[in-house]
């Protein structure tokens, strides 16, 4: 992993449990309503953006109580007024949630291992996980009602 890989880390109240769901079957709650489902390691699953025209597709690599890892094995991002390459900046890129029991309840450290500041769409990407799992994921978690893009 590069030290560069956006990552965050927060707190939630929320079970291991609950935040597996989150992270399975439950993903159209908090960050795109256009979202696939993960049952099994090896699953593949699609997260539209504007109508499916933007996408990003991930396989299921590691699916446990304590780490949940996807592999972006697709991707069509699409910017306005961006370069062509940026694309599929996401392809190869692992989606690593981490969780531990604090006293509170859960620590959630998310890295997004290869979203780094290098590439064209790190300040896009940055702002959006911020914002889905900053806000809406934590939120969701957190209050049973996130804020997906729809």
């Amino acid at each position: 992993m590069t030290q560069d890989s956006y990552e965050r880390t927060i707190e939630t109240t929320a079970s291991k449990a609950e935040i597996y769901e989150a992270l399975t079957t439950g993903i159209a709650q908090w960050w795109t309503s256009e979202a696939g489902q993960f049952e099994h390691v090896g699953d593949v699953a699609r997260f539209g953006f504007s109508q499916r025209r933007g996408y990003w597709t991930f396989k299921a690599i590691a699916l446990g109580q304590d780490r949940v890892e996807w592999e972006c094995v697709e991707a069509l991002h699409l910017h306005e007024g961006m370069p062509k390459e940026i694309e599929t900046e996401w392809l190869g890129t692992r989606a690593i949630w981490s969780m531990q029991d604090t006293e509170a309840g859960t620590q959630i450290h998310f890295v997004h291992e290869g979203l780094t500041p290098d590439l064209l769409c790190f300040d896009i990407c940055e702002a959006g996980w911020d914002m889905f799992f900053v806000d809406s994921f934590k939120t969701y978690l957190d209050t049973g009602t996130g804020k997906p893009h729809v």
